[in-house]
This record gives structure tokens, C-alpha cells and sequence, in this order.
């Protein structure tokens, strides 16, 4: 998969929790966690939602948005929003738009199966809207802290 640190980040619009219309343009001039995640509702997607929520405050004194995209409905985001309080966006992806710009819709294999699915992925994107750094096949156990410290060093 290409790398696309250094390069502006890929332009998409894509409907919220709300069904609210979002493009990730309109964020310009703030720091932006843009994070893919695989579904909603599943052990290690709701904890990186956690992981973020509980450290949202502190991306916000950063000048940063975190941002989860999924496949998943707007209606189905909604629900994940309630059921653990997240504090940020959602936007559901349901014809895989913004995970092709971005490569992290990919063959998957589980338990002998292969199937196409979000390989679990964060990028950074600056105030500029340039992406400054990318994790990909992330591993949920302190990345949260991780994309933290990269935010951080922006200043």
C-alpha cells in the first residue's frame, strides 16, 4: 500500500450520525485524527472509540478533531454514539468512498475466510490538510497515546 505521508490528504464527503453531509475540506485549519475502523458495536472498535473519547479533550486543546469512519449506517453510528458517549464524529461509509481513497479497504482473512474489510487505520492530517503521519494494521493497546504524542509534536 502507498504511503501518503507527505501528501494532501485524499478529499471526500460523507454523511455523519446524523445524516448530515461532512467533507473533511471543511476542516481545514485544524488538526484532524481521521481513524477507519472495521464495525461498530465490536470488542476492539469499541475500545478505540473509548480510547478516543476519553482522551478528547485533550486533542481539542490541540487544535485537533477525531474523526471514526466505518462502514456501517448513519443510523448504526447513532447507536454507538449513545450507547458509550463518544464526543466526536462518525461518518458511515457504506460504499467503502473514503477507505479506497485512503487503501484500507483490503483483503482480510479470518478463520480460513477471505473477505474484503477496514484495515484498522489512523491518519494525521495537519491544519493544512496535508498527512503528516499514517498507522496502518493498527493494534488498539496504546494507540490511542501514540496518535497523542504525534498531535503533541505538531505543536
Amino acid at each position: 500500500m502507498e504511503d501518503l505521508t507527505g501528501k494532501p490528504a485524499p478529499i471526500f464527503t460523507l454523511p455523519d450520525q446524523e445524516g448530515k453531509q461532512v467533507n473533511i475540506a471543511d476542516f481545514k485549519g485544524k488538526n484532524i485524527v481521521l481513524y477507519f475502523y472495521p464495525k461498530d458495536m465490536t470488542p476492539g472498535c469499541t475500545t478505540e472509540a473509548c480510547d478516543f473519547r476519553d482522551q478528547n479533550s485533550v486533542f481539542s486543546a490541540y487544535n485537533t478533531v477525531i474523526i471514526g469512519i466505518s462502514p456501517d449506517s448513519a443510523t448504526r453510528h447513532q447507536k454507538f454514539i449513545e450507547k458509550h458517549r463518544l464526543p466526536f464524529t462518525l461518518l458511515a461509509d457504506e460504499e467503502q468512498t473514503a477507505a479506497k481513497l485512503y487503501g484500507v479497504w483490503t483483503l482480510k482473512k479470518n478463520f480460513g475466510k477471505e473477505y474484503m474489510g477496514i484495515e484498522r487505520s489512523t491518519f494525521l492530517i495537519n491544519k493544512e490538510g496535508i498527512i503528516t503521519k499514517e498507522w496502518r494494521k493498527v493494534r488498539v493497546k496504546g494507540h490511542v497515546e501514540e496518535t497523542l504524542e504525534a498531535v503533541k509534536a505538531l505543536g
